[in-house]
């Protein structure tokens, strides 16, 4: 079954970088996630753009407002 990655427009949250890596699951697009841990414990894979990938590292903070993709808070 197929699982979104990607944020919608109308979501806002916040969390901590916990992992990242890179995919090209059907050979000619490079996709970039990172791992993020909520406060409230849980965490979730989010597909974010290259720009966004290359300057996180794992403790960084990151935020999503709506409206908005995110960016490293």
């Amino acid at each position: 079954m197929f699982r979104s990655r990607r944020t919608r427009k109308d979501e806002a949250w916040e969390g901590v970088v916990t992992a990242k890596s890179r995919n090209m699951p059907d050979g000619s697009n490079l996709y970039h996630y990172v791992e993020v841990a909520f406060s409230d414990g849980k965490t979730r894979k989010i597909r974010v753009k290259g720009s966004l990938w290359e300057s996180l590292r794992p403790g960084d903070q990151i935020v999503k407002n709506a409206g908005s993709d995110p960016v490293k808070g």
